[in-house]
């Protein structure tokens, strides 16, 4: 396919360097992506020309930077399809924004003997909250079985949602296994019987092209770190007639419309969940990431990273003793394996001593890795800047691992 990746790698200061004198090879993006000239001159520039708090200020700096802030919203809106700007609340990111629903939500709508299912496959993020919300209302937390191929068991799904189900949480991508779930099958059930759904985005928005419209869930957040924005910057969507009944996750600052004595009353959306100083910087350069992506096309960057995946996988498997860890049938963008006997953690140091940066080890799903009986896997997830000729050296890094273990 015909997709510019000599100029996209020059896009990226960081790929240039080496790493224990080997030319730096970065698979580790399901963890987080680098970032493009363009990100980083947006944060740069911000400081250097716009640098102002938002929001009720009246002097120019301060409406410039509130005007690209808000502008920023809009953009997301139209990056995910989403019916209104002030469904788009900005967050630290995909952990935060779980944290507000399981918060929020959780106050206004789990009572005890109540269930909330989620699946044996999620990240940390969207289990353990729900695990202490479940804990503190004395709620049923259930889990969506998994086949060996790391695949939902939809029979199990429908057999577990009934009159008691009052959310279903699920990820739209594996960040372990790169599976991605049968949204919309899910969602469709589960407004069947006017469940509520809040789907983790957070390995799907660099990869997936994603439409709030039509998903049709009601809560949706991800990451700006995942998808070449900076760190601390995130979004949760959330349909305007559940942000408008669940009270404030934290309050003060933005949040604020008046304030008494004896009582206070909250600003509208999205503001209401927007407390504190806002990460300005951070929304600048999601902007910028989100131009980047929209410029070279979710369509042809999702094309091009599953030519990625087939090849890594065909590679690999030509490897003696390799076991690749979920072969769902719709994967994107990672494959999690293990060589043989060897520890993961092994095989991930020997490879960063080649230059070649994958993660080890559980990947914030331990009762996945327990599900499966094994230790955790090496995990190498790729993005539109890396290559075949990559994917190569790895598969040679990895034989020679197996000959030092012999």
């Amino acid at each position: 396919m015909n997709f510019p990746i000599d100029k996209i790698r020059n896009d990226f200061p960081i790929l240039h360097q080496k790493v224990y004198n080997h030319p730096l090879i970065y698979f580790d993006n399901a963890a987080s992506t680098q970032k493009p000239e363009a990100v980083i001159n947006a944060i740069t520039n911000y400081y250097r020309q716009d640098n102002c708090n938002i929001h009720r200020g009246v002097h120019y700096l301060s409406q410039k930077a509130t005007e690209a802030y808000e502008n920023t919203r809009k953009a997301v809106q139209t990056f995910i399809n989403a019916p209104s700007s002030p469904e788009i609340i900005f967050t630290k990111g995909t952990t935060e924004s779980i944290n507000l629903i399981a918060s929020s939500f959780g106050k206004k709508y789990i009572k005890e003997g109540d269930e909330i299912v989620i699946s044996a496959i999620e990240h940390h993020s969207n289990f353990v909250p729900w695990q202490v919300l479940c804990q503190e209302k004395k709620a049923v937390l259930k889990f969506i079985p998994v086949t060996p191929g790391g695949e939902l068991d939809m029979d199990g799904f429908r057999r577990m949602v009934n009159e008691k189900t009052k959310l279903i949480s699920i990820a739209h991508v594996s960040n372990v296994l790169g599976s991605v779930f049968p949204l919309k099958e899910i969602i469709k059930q589960a407004h069947q019987s006017g469940i509520p759904v809040m789907v983790d985005g957070a390995q799907a928005v660099s990869h997936l092209q994603v439409d709030m419209q039509d998903l049709d869930c009601d809560f949706y957040c991800f990451s700006g770190h995942k998808m070449y924005a900076p760190m601390g910057i995130g979004v949760l969507y959330g349909k305007e007639k559940w942000l408008d009944e669940m009270p404030p996750y934290q309050t003060g600052g933005e949040m604020i419309k008046e304030v008494f004595f004896d009582h206070s009353t909250y600003n509208e959306l999205p503001f209401k969940f927007e407390a504190g100083t806002p990460n300005v910087e951070g929304v600048y350069g999601l902007h910028a990431a989100m131009n980047y992506i929209q410029e070279l096309g979710l369509l042809n960057i999702a094309a091009y990273e599953d030519e990625l995946l087939k090849y890594a996988t065909r590679k690999l498997m030509a490897i003696g003793e390799m076991r690749i860890i979920g072969t769902a049938k719709n994967k994107t963008s990672i494959v999690s394996f293990l060589v043989g006997n060897i520890h993961p953690y092994d095989t991930g140091t020997i490879l960063d001593k080649l230059g070649i940066a994958v993660r080890t080890g559980h990947h914030c799903a331990m009762p996945l890795m327990e599900l499966f009986k094994i230790p955790g896997t090496v995990r190498a997830s790729f993005a539109l800047y890396n290559t075949f000729d990559e994917i190569d050296v790895m598969a040679g890094a990895i034989i020679k691992i197996k000959q030092m273990f012999a």
